[in-house]
């Protein structure tokens, strides 16, 4: 299952019922300091009940409270749900089956707080579910009751296991003819059976887990998420050698006993009623316990690191605990962080969202970022964007992103497009800083060359760092574009052969650009690496090295030569020549042979 929203009613400063949307991968919420951010991450922490996370009476909202309401809520609701389900006895049987899910065909599950005292009053899963009476206890009947009750509506003979509880319940609705629903909060206690495990126990189990990363956390080895990762490597050691561990005790134990029987015996030579008194035994087995901490250079331990250094080294604490939980299992892992710029330089800063990003790709992983920092937010993906601010009355609200809301989300966070736009006649937006070389050497050199008739800077054409296709910051770039009425496209890498979900999400820009009547140029092979000359890194590096259009050059040319993959354009392609660059784009259209980057090239120069 999956998160699908987020809703919450007297909770905090949310006075109001609102609603959050949560993105399938990744979902930003931003907005100015206390406006409510992490109102809602803590709120699913509370949802899920994770360690520390409890609410309490403060926890209602002061208005509500003062207006005589006398509970809150927290409900999430959730899509993506199983195919079926064994509820009760082992066979399956569907949530919507069972008329457990909401008017959009959702799982809801709505949990109820007390405003006295902020105790868990009821969890409910709200659902539309049988009008009739009869009808809506069945998931709370246990199976003589529900056999007695089928019996009396005359549907035994359709039941074809009568052990099973989802068929009886089946063939009941069946017989009803048409059910008229309505929405209900159905109690997961007394609505749902309660015999052997409980249905409500076997929802749960399939819903995802959640982890909570907090912005004013302690940030030493000591702190609990250090500890876990290592512990539990400790115990999963143990566990592999337990019966060498045991043969070891009893050894241990019989050479001691040993000792303790020859010095009874001395002792009785001298003092025989006292040594009669005397039994050898081990009070206790013994303990083996470790304690593991992480060393840097010059054996510095974490906790005298740098607080941006002991904080990130902790975050991935974090995921490793929350990877752990979920092992051998398809249940989701909810990653919540909560300002993940705190105590990180700016590099970090970026490279830590660049890897959340990467994250979100993989299956069954979602991440929710709070942040007020605009160059993180700019990274983000456009429809993740959530935007928490106030209405006109002063109350949280929280916007999804048109074109007008991402304006006013840009302005209250000072998003600002790359530099350069002052000069550009044209524009090009490209994903880093690597692409921005690779286009400019490209363009000077085949001009050079005599291929092409002028360079990028010669036209006013100025590529533009967006940070990804998709952030917030391109959109503020190509808006900034159209309002100053200049021409612009998009040149990114494919990724072929690479992640499918990157080359899907990939498309899903060219089509989204196109649709705008806009350029859109994606790398024939796989990364801009992949048009390296092998014979010329060998030359400068005297290392020999093989990749082939589609595999990742980056990382094969960057562990062969020393170089960080990331830098590996800015070594290599400032040597590349106009013939080189010609070959190692050459590619058949028909019978005729064509070169890539003369045709990019060319199309660039004449966005103006």
């Amino acid at each position: 299952m999956r998160l699908k929203s987020i809703k919450l009613s007297h909770f905090r400063g949310y006075r109001d019922t609102v609603v959050i949307p949560v993105e399938e991968a990744m979902t930003g919420i931003v907005g100015r300091n206390d406006y409510g951010k992490s109102t809602i991450l803590e709120a699913l922490a509370i949802f899920f009940e994770i360690d520390g996370a409890k609410p309490d009476r403060s926890d209602v909202n002061c208005f509500s409270l003062a207006d005589g309401v006398e509970s809150f809520e927290i409900a999430c609701e959730f899509d993506d749900l199983p195919s079926a389900i064994v509820l009760d006895e082992n066979v399956e049987t569907t949530l919507a089956g069972e008329y457990l899910t909401n008017a959009s065909g959702h799982l809801e599950v709505a949990k109820s707080y007390r405003a006295s005292s902020g105790k868990l009053e009821r969890t409910a899963i709200r659902c539309m579910h049988p009008a009739d009476h009869a009808l809506s206890g069945l998931l709370a009947l246990k199976m003589a009751d529900l056999k007695k009750f089928g019996d009396e509506r005359g549907v035994s003979t359709d039941v074809l296991d009568k052990r099973v509880a989802s068929q009886w319940r089946s063939a009941i609705r069946m017989a009803a003819g048409e059910i008229a629903l309505q929405e209900t909060l159905l109690d997961v206690d007394k609505g749902l059976s309660s015999e052997s495990k409980s249905i409500w126990g076997k929802i749960q189990d399939q819903l995802p887990t959640f982890a909570l990363f907090k912005s004013d956390r302690e940030s030493s080895d000591s702190d609990v998420e250090a500890k876990n990762p290592l512990q539990q490597a400790v115990k999963d050691a143990q566990a592999a050698l337990q019966d060498r561990i045991s043969a070891l005790e009893d050894e241990i134990e019989k050479s001691v006993l040993d000792v303790a029987g020859r010095t009874l015996e001395k002792l009785r030579e001298m003092a025989p009623e006292l040594a009669s008194e005397l039994v050898p035994r081990f009070k206790e087995k013994p303990k083996w316990a470790f304690s593991f901490t992480l060393d840097g250079e010059n054996g510095i331990p974490i906790n005298k690191r740098g607080s941006g250094v002991r904080r990130l080294i902790l975050l991935n604490f974090f995921r490793a605990e929350a990877e752990r939980v979920v092992t051998g299992t398809k249940r989701n892992v909810i990653y919540a962080i909560e300002e993940p710029e705190t105590s990180q330089h700016p590099n970090y800063q970026i490279m830590l969202m660049k890897a959340l990003l990467t994250l979100a790709d993989q299956p069954n992983r979602q991440i929710l970022v709070t942040t007020h920092v605009p160059a993180l937010a700019g990274l983000m993906p456009v429809e993740g964007i959530r935007f928490v601010t106030r209405n006109e009355a002063g109350r949280p609200i929280v916007k999804l992103p048109t074109n007008d809301v991402l304006r006013e989300a840009a302005e209250s966070l000072g998003v600002l497009p790359e530099t350069g736009m002052e000069r550009a006649k044209a524009v090009v937006l490209v994903e880093g800083k690597s692409d921005v070389i690779f286009l400019r050497h490209a363009a000077r050199t085949l001009k050079d060359g005599g291929h092409v008739t002028a360079n990028l800077e010669d036209v006013g054409v100025v590529p533009i760092l967006i940070g990804g296709c998709g952030s917030v910051k391109h959109w503020v770039t190509l808006n900034l574009a159209n309002d100053l009425g200049l021409p612009w496209c998009v040149f990114l890498d494919s990724d072929i052969g690479g992640d499918a979900g990157q080359v899907k999400s990939i498309q899903k820009r060219r089509q989204e650009v196109e649709a705008l009547g806009r350029p859109f140029y994606s790398t024939r092979k796989r990364e801009i690496e992949n048009y390296l000359c092998p014979d010329l890194i060998q030359a400068l590096t005297g290392v020999p090295v093989t990749f082939t259009e589609t595999c990742d050059a980056k990382k094969i040319i960057g562990n062969a030569a020393g170089v960080k993959p990331d830098d590996v354009i800015e070594r290599f392609w400032p040597h590349m020549t106009a013939d080189k660059i010609i070959a190692r784009s050459q590619f058949q259209d028909g019978v005729e042979t064509r070169s890539e980057m003369k045709d990019v090239v060319e199309s660039l120069l004449s966005l103006t």
